[in-house]
């Protein structure tokens, strides 16, 4: 918590190809030691990529993809006595969007093989499709919560 009262979310601008904040959000999380053009590139060339593939507007491809991702529900530490119990707390829209495009950033990088564009591609695709890592990731984000849902009563 701040000393200094609260501190006001900053707006993220849109990005100048799909005039999308999801987009320029992605950007933002994408680069690589400050290097946005690079980044800027990188994502351009998946969504032509994914446009190819899909036959789709790119922007839409890429925001089912998130919405996806989306995690809803997930565990938070909590200790009570001398025990951590892992409790399940719903995700805050802002928070679900930002940890659905770190994973899909993530599970991208861990692809084998290939580029960067089109490892991220793939990931948006699989994503679209309810299938790859990011997907499999939020699934077991729910079962961890599903699981623990017997210290619900332990929320804050």
């Amino acid at each position: 918590m701040p000393r200094r009262g609260i501190i006001k979310k900053r707006k993220t601008q849109p990005d100048s190809a799909y005039n999308s904040t999801l987009i320029s959000r992605f950007i933002n999380l994408a680069l690589k030691k400050g290097k946005k053009s690079v980044a800027e590139n990188v994502i351009y060339n998946a969504m032509e990529i994914v446009k190819q593939k899909t036959k789709e507007d790119p922007l839409k491809a890429f925001e089912k993809a998130v919405e996806n991702v989306r995690p809803l529900l997930e565990t938070k530490s909590r200790r009570v006595g001398g025990a951590t119990y892992q409790v399940p707390v719903e995700v805050p829209g802002d928070r679900s969007t930002a940890v659905a495009v770190r994973w899909l950033l993530s599970y991208a990088r861990e692809r084998s093989g290939k580029s960067m564009e089109e490892k991220l591609a793939a990931e948006i695709i699989d994503a679209v499709n309810n299938r790859g890592g990011a997907v499999k990731k939020k699934e077991d984000t729910h079962k961890m919560a599903e699981a623990n849902r017997a210290f619900a009563h332990y929320r804050w």
